[in-house]
């Protein structure tokens, strides 16, 4: 199905780790500030570690094979200063779902999104999947592939290449899965996303990445400061379940619009507006003007403080805005930094959410014979 191409790998993770020469050597840290030894563990008979690429232009992206996850995003601002602009954890085991239970930086899948009360209607049946979320399924379920550990395929300074097999059933989602998310960062500093998948029957996928992104460089600093534009005209709204209700509504002359630039806190706290208020600040999917032309800048994020820019391009015809309303302060992330309310935001490129119930959407159904293909490109950028 897909090809295997395994690099060495020491520990459980590329050749980073000074302690794999020497045992009294102390710890090379990655750019960013990471310890790779942190993310050397075992889980389920598989290794886990910490993978590195950097381009010429200084760039880093730290990667872990647990849950896919990106772990931090090391981009200069407008002084030519490095800073992280994502949330993340500083060990493997503070990713496991007994500490905290976080999608920070991970490959989403099976489906990625919510299923309304976990129905899953296909080929004529209705098969129940286990939910996690308000009554329904969340990120493919309670044991989503955020909490697994992906095969480490190639592993070079500018790609990645992960995959994983769901068997037939995981979490009720029926079919043997066979699905690669290939990371590569672009000497032009663009991390480009693709992700790939085959079943051997009729099944759904829609895969993302669930990155925060801070273009503060500081999570103390909340993204209500960011300018956002999303280049889409209508939305999706929701129910008091963050459940989509099968409208597409348009976004004119309203909190949801953001088709010119704006302070992501502009609205945010608009409680009057009942989809703000449904979604506790923005948690819903954008229905892109682009319609998966992967040419067309789909979203532009830009921190006035550093002048960094994120730039968003994918095939996908919606994209995911969420304002990390849930944040709390529970969750100490890299560094001891806190995670508070907004310390964060999430772009995640997909199909609808609940799309299988949703006929008059565009289909997630994966057939056998037939390959799954979604590809996002973050490229990050300067505003002086």
């Amino acid at each position: 199905m897909f090809k295997l191409k395994l690099n060495l790998i020491c520990g459980g993770a590329l050749m980073l780790m000074a302690s794999c020469g020497s045992k009294n050597a102390a710890p090379e840290l990655t750019d960013s500030g990471l310890d790779p030894n942190k993310f050397v563990a075992e889980v389920d008979g598989k290794s886990t570690g910490l993978y590195v690429l950097k381009n010429a232009a200084g760039m880093e992206v730290c990667i872990t094979n647990y849950g896919g996850r990106i772990v931090s995003i090391s981009v200069p601002d407008r002084d030519g200063k490095f800073i992280d602009v994502t949330l993340g954890l500083d060990s493997v085991q503070a990713y496991f779902p007994e500490n905290n239970q976080t999608d920070f930086g991970a490959a989403i899948g099976r489906y990625a999104n919510r299923i309304d009360h976990g129905r899953l209607p296909l080929g004529g049946d209705t098969i129940q999947l286990p939910t996690n979320n308000f009554g329904h399924t969340l990120h493919g379920g309670p044991t989503g592939w955020q909490y697994k550990v992906y095969d480490v395929n190639e592993a070079n300074d500018s790609t990645l290449v992960l995959s994983i097999t769901s068997p037939d059933g995981d979490n009720n989602f029926p079919g043997e899965v066979t699905a690669q998310v290939t990371y590569t960062l672009t000497a032009d500093n663009a991390l480009d996303i693709d992700y790939e998948a085959v079943t051997d029957k009729p099944t759904v996928i829609n895969m993302t990445n669930h990155t925060y992104f801070n273009l503060n460089g500081d999570p103390s600093k909340a993204i209500t400061d960011n300018v956002l534009v999303i280049n889409a005209d209508g939305y999706t709204p929701v129910d008091s379940t963050y459940m989509t209700t099968g409208e597409i509504l348009p976004v004119k002359d309203t909190p949801m619009d953001f088709t010119a630039a704006k302070e992501v806190g502009a609205d945010i706290r608009n409680f009057d507006f009942e989809q703000i208020k449904n979604g506790n600040g923005f948690d819903h999917n954008w229905v892109l003007n682009a319609a998966g032309d992967i040419s067309q800048e789909v979203v532009k994020l830009t921190a006035p403080a550093t002048g960094v820019t994120l730039s968003v391009y994918t095939n996908e015809p919606g994209i995911q805005f969420y304002s990390g309303n849930f944040l709390d302060g529970t969750v100490t992330g890299k560094k001891g930094a806190v995670y508070n309310q907004h310390a964060g935001l999430c772009l995640e490129t997909q199909h609808y959410p609940d799309s299988p119930n949703k006929p008059q959407w565009p289909s997630v159904v994966l057939l056998p014979g037939e390959k799954y293909s979604s590809r996002c490109i973050f490229k990050f950028g300067i505003e002086k």
